[in-house]
C-alpha cells in the first residue's frame, strides 16, 4: 500500500510539471556588417506567435516586438570595435510579457 502511494505522488507529480513546461520559441538571429564596416545584428521569427524581444550591445537594451514569421530591422553598433560577440538577444512569447506591448512591432 506504502509504494502505491509513492508511485501514485510521484505520478501526479511528473504530470504537473510537465503541463508547466513551455517551449522557447523558434527564432534565428542574423549577424552581418554594413557597408561602413560596423557590426549589425537582427532577428527572424520562425513561429506563428508574435514576440517580446530585445537586443542589447554595451549595455545598451533595445526592446521591440516581433511579428510571426517576420524579420526585425537591422540594430547596428556605434563603434567598429564591436563585433558579433558584443550582441545579445533575447525573444519569448508575448502573452508571457504583456508589458511590451508598449513597444514597436516590426
Amino acid at each position: 500500500m506504502k509504494n502505491l502511494l509513492i508511485t501514485l505522488f510521484f505520478t501526479v507529480l511528473i504530470l504537473l510539471l510537465t503541463n508547466i513546461v513551455h517551449a522557447k520559441p523558434k527564432t534565428k538571429t542574423i549577424y552581418g556588417r554594413n557597408l561602413d564596416g560596423f557590426a549589425q545584428v537582427k532577428i527572424k521569427n520562425n513561429t506563428t506567435e508574435n514576440l517580446a524581444c530585445y537586443v542589447a550591445i554595451d549595455g545598451y537594451k533595445i526592446k521591440f516586438r516581433l511579428q510571426a514569421l517576420r524579420e526585425s530591422k537591422w540594430y547596428t553598433a556605434t563603434d567598429k570595435r564591436f563585433q558579433y560577440r558584443s550582441f545579445s538577444s533575447w525573444c519569448d512569447y508575448l502573452t508571457l510579457y504583456p508589458e511590451y506591448l508598449k513597444y514597436q512591432t516590426f
